[in-house]
């Protein structure tokens, strides 16, 4: 492809024809915008061109106050289309269930209007932080531009697609053009891993359990910061839903987009696949012990009284809803209420909303007293009916977030202990799990 050099916004940066036409106004005004937002970017990370990308994902779709809505309108404005499959991320709000919304009519009005917004620019409105369970997923290898924390390290880990870490704005201006800078994660070398974490004695009973991934994830996250984590031990049948839980948490404690698990990953079919032949910079052996301290680190107040359980980021899947189901059938009611005075809520896309309809699942949930939100989260949305309490989840990410972004105190569990202690009104442990 013939490129030319900008003289104006980047005299190192080599532009495809395309890449200049767009800039000099030969498009839409959105296309200028954003080629302009993305030159700017690739001067930023040093990058020396763009390179083509296959699919976006957006999370600037969330309200964060009027500069979100003012920036979308203005791409709307100019007539901004997005040229690659894109689909959004969490909205600020549930729009199926508006009852759930416990901000202002005001701020509910400005959320929706964000949402409407991105619609008009062609992205697909799933509305999920999980969009590699409910669309089409990326190919190993594929230079896609993804935003959520969640959804990055999950796609360069677990699909082996090529992202980096886009967040707000950048994102749909790499929709709207095809392009992002090429840097970082969508180059090989730059995907070897860095900190090799070792798994030492830890029970083959507690790997099974899905209560261990947010926990290794949560301590990794926190040790290695943005370096690439690689991890030794993790079991080779290690589900789906469980690697989500651990990028999700080493995404919120640290920086990590990008992780391998030896025998587990498609970058890591071997430990020296995952370091590209080269030693680690470092090696950490991870003991029972110091994932003992993780968990508690999770938590803010000690077990006791709960007030509410949140279940569901990343969004919860279909298989974790069948794990739910019988937990919620065979349980004690506690005195005539479906929990006992605990607000019980699971965050979910609308996809698997579907699926529970169709499964007759949903009203089960109902008549037990689960509150569903779709389209978007409990630290997105302002969702839960108290300002002051503690909050049980058994996501690390909403650990990490729940005490900054509702005000609520947290304690971390199993799903199991969530239902459990939701039924109590107050934590009940499962003694076994960490020995």
């Amino acid at each position: 492809m013939k490129t030319t050099k900008t003289a104006d916004l980047s005299p190192q940066l080599d532009l495809s024809d395309r890449d200049q036409a767009m800039l000099a106004g030969e498009g839409t005004p959105a296309e200028q915008m954003a080629m302009r937002i993305l030159i700017a970017m690739a001067n930023v990370y040093g990058a020396p061109r763009l390179l083509d990308i296959r699919s976006a994902h957006i999370d600037s779709a969330i309200y964060h106050g009027m500069s979100s809505l003012d920036f979308a309108k203005r791409l709307v404005e100019g007539e901004a289309k997005t040229c690659v499959p894109t689909t959004l991320n969490v909205g600020g709000v549930d729009l199926l269930h508006p009852e759930h919304h416990q901000g202002s009519n005001e701020e509910f009005a400005l959320a929706s209007e964000l949402m409407d917004a991105y619609k008009i620019m062609g992205c697909r409105p799933i509305w999920t932080c999980t969009p590699y369970q409910v669309s089409q997923r990326p190919a190993l290898g594929m230079q896609i531009a993804w935003a959520e924390s969640n959804a990055i390290v999950f796609a360069n880990s677990v699909l082996g697609a090529r992202t980096n870490r886009y967040g707000d704005y950048i994102d749909i201006c790499a929709a709207i053009t095809g392009r992002a800078p090429e840097t970082g994660l969508h180059i090989t070398e730059n995907r070897r891993g860095q900190v090799l974490f070792r798994l030492q004695n830890i029970p083959d009973t507690l790997l099974a359990e899905d209560v261990f991934y947010p926990i290794i994830g949560y301590y990794i996250g926190a040790h290695c910061g943005a370096k690439i984590p690689v991890i030794e031990g993790l079991p080779p049948d290690a589900t789906e839903d469980q690697l989500k839980a651990l990028g999700a948490a080493a995404a919120s404690s640290g920086a990590v987009a990008l992780f391998h698990a030896v025998g587990v990953t498609p970058e890591a079919v071997t430990l020296a696949d995952a370091f590209q032949n080269q030693p680690p910079e470092q090696e950490v052996a991870v003991t029972l012990d110091m994932l003992r301290a993780a968990r508690k680190h999770l938590s803010t107040v000690p077990d006791g009284p709960i007030d509410v359980v949140a279940l569901g980021s990343p969004h919860f899947s279909i298989d974790e809803f069948a794990q739910l189901m019988p937990l919620l059938q065979t349980r004690k009611i506690a005195n005539t209420l479906p929990f006992n005075n605990v607000d019980f809520i699971v965050c979910t896309n609308r996809f698997t909303l579907d699926q529970l309809h169709q499964r007759n699942w949903h009203d089960l949930l109902m008549d037990a007293g689960v509150r569903i939100v779709v389209d978007t989260c409990v630290v997105v949305m302002p969702t839960v009916r108290i300002r002051e309490g503690v909050l049980m989840t058994n996501s690390g990410k909403f650990a990490h977030y729940t005490p900054g972004n509702t005000g609520l105190d947290v304690i971390y569990g199993s799903l199991k202990e969530c239902v459990h202690s939701a039924t109590e009104g107050q934590i009940v442990r499962d003694q076994l799990l960490w020995g």
